[in-house]
């Protein structure tokens, strides 16, 4: 085979696929009979040939995909008004100590932001793809341990976490939140760029994007944006008291019983 089909049969795999393809797909297309490096010099050789056009062909952390541009953002937008729900601030605090900082327990994150993380937090952002629980720290309780995952990377169209932006200033959740704020537009649409075969809205079931703590307010209009208008974001309770899982709850035999009257 020579290189213009080799470059054509990657060029229609990539378009049709509908997640990113690794290196060992690819490979597969040929019978394993292209090497790796043969293989990305293909790869590169089709981004260059792509250059300057509405779509580009890109690397991420799971593979090779082509995405809309950039630039191309507000059009496509156009297609699809609707916007899909965004996270609560708490829950993009959380999540953005957690790509910075990982692995992490609740206990860190809370420590960083002063409140306590609610379950419903975590669920919300293991439910999306976007952190996992890798691990247990030997220490009481073996809370659990948690990362981002290759899916957050591929959604914020980054190939590994050194590409994230530098953390400026003290540790804090708002440090945290400034420091992925960049990234808040592909995080909003849950996609990054728009892949060529799917749709601008990410899928969501009911219940699972809203704010999940009482007293954040409404969610801003960018989700990672400071808040700076009073009362734009209530104040959440100061005391960083872990909220107990079910599991860990008294049995109900154990609860006292009032004393007998006479």
């Amino acid at each position: 085979m020579n290189t213009a089909d080799a470059k054509r049969v990657l060029e229609t795999a990539l378009i049709c696929a509908q997640q990113p393809l690794p290196m060992r797909d690819l490979r597969t297309l040929f019978a394993d009979q292209v090497g790796p490096d043969t293989l990305k010099s293909l790869l590169e050789d089709l981004a260059s040939d792509w250059h300057g056009r509405g779509v580009e062909l890109v690397t991420l952390a799971s593979g090779w995909r082509f995405q809309s541009r950039p630039e191309m953002r507000d059009y496509l937008d156009r297609l699809h008004p609707e916007k899909p729900p965004k996270y609560s601030r708490a829950a993009m605090e959380t999540l953005a100590i957690i790509a910075y900082r990982q692995p992490v327990t609740r206990g860190d994150i809370e420590d960083i932001r002063g409140v306590t993380v609610s379950s419903q937090i975590v669920k919300q952002l293991e439910d999306r793809g976007w952190i996992e629980a890798i691990g247990y720290r030997e220490a009481p309780g073996r809370p659990a341990l948690y990362a981002t995952t290759r899916h957050f990377l591929d959604d914020l169209g980054l190939a590994s976490l050194d590409q994230l932006p530098e953390l400026q200033g003290p540790a804090t959740g708002a440090s945290f939140d400034a420091a992925l704020s960049g990234h808040a537009p592909a995080l909003e649409d849950g996609q990054g760029h728009l892949a060529l075969d799917t749709e601008l809205d990410a899928p969501t079931e009911a219940g699972t994007n809203a704010p999940v703590e009482t007293g954040t307010g409404a969610v801003p209009e960018t989700v990672l944006e400071t808040a700076t208008d009073a009362g734009a974001e209530a104040p959440e309770a100061a005391a960083p008291i872990p909220t107990p899982d079910p599991e860990d709850a008294a049995p109900a035999g154990d609860e006292p019983q009032p004393s007998p009257t006479a």
